[in-house]
């Protein structure tokens, strides 16, 4: 919920029941938060190395509750050898979702990623990429260059990036164009599963899926930004989390630490954050990874995961409410500073 209103809450509870501050916030937590913030994750289908796996939405397929990023591995301080590294460590402890996207880096992350699979690797991931096409031309050709990159015969999962503009649900759907070219590679056994993702406003999140359910079709996961900034300012959490729900849809999140923004607040610490975004209703958390410290992290706070109480959720809520005003912290929704296609328009098609 917005400050103020988090903030109006609290006091009516304080009014109503006579209770001290802190008791009217505890209250609230149990009766009166809206949100992801009051629901709990899926369960945990089983575990590996003490990693938590979770059904893919309604789709048959198994996902770590932790995923690595590939953004991350292909940036210039990275080495390609200790991308390979963050990778297979991973694989060989528990974790065995992968993010990536067609536009990272020139390339550089997926060619990085694939190269990390070869040797049997391949065979212990659950791999996605995005790609930025709209029109069907473009769509292949990013396709055919993401599965040549990451060394595959398939993606588990693909999803159309950046879904930014309103306007981009009804091109997607157009005949000859995204959709249909990606129910043609499933068909063909080059895709699974398909998606969406975004950072720029529920809004858009929620026409992506009210266009989708008009054209009797339906995605089976979407990724968005999911951390303990986003539940005051245009939340995802709030409002795309339980309609995905309703339609069994696999909910993946990104951008745990608001891109590192939400340490700059000094009100929570990394695990904090990261443990508060994988205790919300997500299937898996993506995490980006530039140095084997920044997996061990990850990997600490996943190994058996036990989610945050509400009271414990809202603890965290009330130490970034107070800067959490017109999103500030969160530049993806209020700036174009992380628009790839808004930069590159041509990558559209």
């Amino acid at each position: 919920m917005e400050r103020r209103n988090f903030v109006k809450q609290a006091a009516a509870v304080a009014a109503i029941t006579g209770l001290d501050s802190t008791m009217a916030r505890r209250a609230l937590a149990d009766s009166a938060l809206t949100g992801a913030a009051a629901e709990v994750p899926a369960a945990l289908v089983r575990s590996v190395d003490g990693i938590g796996r979770r059904k893919l939405g309604r789709a048959d397929a198994e996902v770590s509750i932790i995923g690595v990023g590939g953004y991350h591995l292909g940036l210039g301080g990275v080495t390609e050898q200790e991308a390979i590294e963050i990778v297979r460590s991973a694989l060989d402890r528990g974790v065995n979702f992968l993010d990536n996207c067609w536009d990272y880096n020139g390339g550089a992350s997926e060619e990085r990623m694939g190269k990390a699979l070869e040797g049997g690797y391949r065979q212990k991931a659950f791999l996605m990429s995005k790609i930025d096409g709209r029109t069907g031309r473009a769509a292949r050709q990013q396709l055919e260059e993401s599965l040549r990159r990451l060394k595959t015969d398939h993606l588990d999962l693909i999803q159309i990036h950046e879904v930014i503009r309103m306007t981009d649900p009804e091109q997607a759907f157009q005949p000859g164009n995204v959709i249909d070219v990606l129910q043609q590679a499933r068909q063909s056994g080059k895709v699974r599963f398909i998606g969406f993702t975004g950072h720029k406003s529920p809004d858009i999140h929620l026409h992506m899926i009210a266009t989708a359910d008009k054209n009797h079709f339906r995605f089976d996961s979407v990724q968005m930004p999911v951390n303990a900034l986003d539940e005051h300012f245009n939340s995802f959490g709030q409002r795309v989390i339980p309609e995905a729900r309703k339609r069994g849809m696999a909910i993946i999140g990104m951008k745990p630490l608001s891109n590192g923004a939400i340490l700059k607040t000094n009100t929570v610490t990394a695990p904090e954050a990261l443990h508060y975004a994988m205790s919300v209703p997500v299937t898996v958390t993506i995490t980006g990874c530039q140095s084997m410290a920044n997996l061990e992290q990850a990997l600490g706070v996943a190994k058996n995961f036990q989610p945050l109480s509400v009271q414990q959720k809202l603890a965290i809520l009330e130490k970034t409410a107070p800067v959490s005003e017109a999103g500030k912290f969160e530049a993806y929704k209020s700036s174009h500073i992380y628009d790839g296609t808004y930069n590159n328009p041509q990558w559209l098609g």
